[in-house]
């Protein structure tokens, strides 16, 4: 066990530049050295991060301790003042070359955008998911979440030179990212992740990272759809949309309450998403009984457990979504088309909806083209016929 009173030297010989910031290891009284990382904040007298502290005393002697208590003096660097999605303002380098995604949808975005640059899966592709990516970023490490399955070693020894997370930004999340920041000396940004933003997003991200003209191929992808599902929102009067129940899980029972990113691409295509619950927020549990109350005309799942039994379930099977076959799985790979997670992913989900509620809007295009196009575009494989097949069997007939 490391002795807490243990005293520290510094050691000059393992000093060294790290991200263009000085860091300074410091050698414990039996030779053995652990990395400071730098602080803006903080005075260099005592190790007062007690959390970080009592969190690696309870390993072996063999880990390096990280301390985010001592302040250093740091080499000038180019920088430039980011004010991100939580008005936070970030000093991010004029140049980025490796990104550390801080959760799945920020790692998608990345992938999307910039993989080159991108260091790693908060969880690693399945082999499934895998051969629906391009083979350079397969293999990538499997880091985990920060604030889940990461900690700030794992971030530190990655050595990237920005934290980015995508998605709903809230207090939880802005929390994480000021006590990251705080203890590791790295820029996070917390960009928002909501459909009325991907297009500022994606261009934002772009100018940040240097990938400017990538980005706007990009973005007026998502521009071009958001202007399609639109002109056909205007012409299709309220009584012909569809009233919408998401069922997740193997029992079907978990559902997205209205208002939440997990169901927010069902209301942005104009769908009425049955599950209201006024002040709640995510996802919630609920009765058959009012599954049945509700008897939607149309049920999307994103389990395909619960596809495969609902229509000979007792119960499920009188519900009109089931009787008139409209039960429809969501495509789920690499990455899910309504949320799993909730990233730019559904960009293609919105056109398979739109297209499956509103089919008489939509008849230009085959939809299997679509998607060839998008994953070629966004995810930079050309899928076979055999792929597009599995992708597509359970999609309704939206899906050709």
């Amino acid at each position: 066990m490391l002795n807490p009173s243990a005293k520290l030297r510094a050691c000059p010989e393992r000093s060294e530049g790290i991200n263009s910031v000085k860091h300074l290891f410091f050698c414990l009284g039996d030779g053995r050295f652990s990395g400071i990382p730098p602080q803006n904040d903080k005075s260099p007298d005592v190790l007062t991060n007690s959390a970080i502290v009592s969190k690696f005393f309870g390993r072996t002697a063999a880990l390096s301790l990280i301390i985010s208590a001592l302040a250093l003096p740091q080499a000038e660097t180019s920088a430039r003042i980011v004010t991100d999605s939580a008005g936070r303002k970030v000093a991010v380098p004029e140049q980025v070359e490796r990104v550390y995604p801080a959760g799945p949808p920020a790692s998608i975005f990345l992938y999307v955008l910039a993989p080159e640059k991108m260091l790693g899966w908060p969880r690693a592709p399945t082999p499934e998911e895998g051969a629906l990516l391009a083979p350079a970023y397969r293999s990538l490490p499997d880091l985990g979440q920060l604030g889940d399955t990461a900690n700030l070693e794992v971030v530190l020894e990655t050595r990237p030179e920005l934290v980015f997370d995508y998605g709903t930004i809230a207090p939880t999340y802005i929390s994480l990212a000021e006590r990251t920041q705080r203890q590791t000396g790295l820029p996070y940004l917390l960009i928002d992740g909501r459909f009325d933003n991907i297009v500022r997003s994606i261009r934002l991200m772009g100018a940040i990272l240097g990938v400017e003209d990538r980005a706007e191929v990009l973005a007026g992808y998502a521009q071009r759809t958001f202007e399609s599902l639109d002109k056909t929102l205007a012409r299709t009067p309220a009584d012909e949309r569809p009233r919408v129940y998401l069922a997740r899980g193997p029992d079907g029972l978990e559902t997205g309450v209205r208002g939440s990113i997990n169901t927010e691409i069902i209301e942005r295509v104009g769908a009425i998403n049955v599950a209201a619950a006024p002040g709640q927020q995510g996802l919630s549990r609920v009765s058959l009984e009012q599954v049945l109350r509700w008897n939607t005309d149309t049920i999307l799942t994103l389990d395909e457990r619960f596809y495969n039994t609902v229509w000979a379930h007792p119960v499920w099977s009188k519900l009109t979504a089931v009787q008139n076959k409209r039960v429809y799985l969501a495509p789920s790979l690499p990455f899910g088309w309504i949320d799993q997670p909730p990233s730019i992913n559904r960009l293609i989900g919105i056109t398979w909806l739109t297209r499956l509620f509103y089919p008489s809007a939509h008849q230009d295009r085959d939809m299997r083209d679509l998607v060839r196009e998008f994953y070629r575009l966004f995810y930079q494989v050309k899928l076979s016929d055999m792929q597009l097949a599995e992708l597509l069997k359970n999609a309704g007939p939206a899906a050709y």
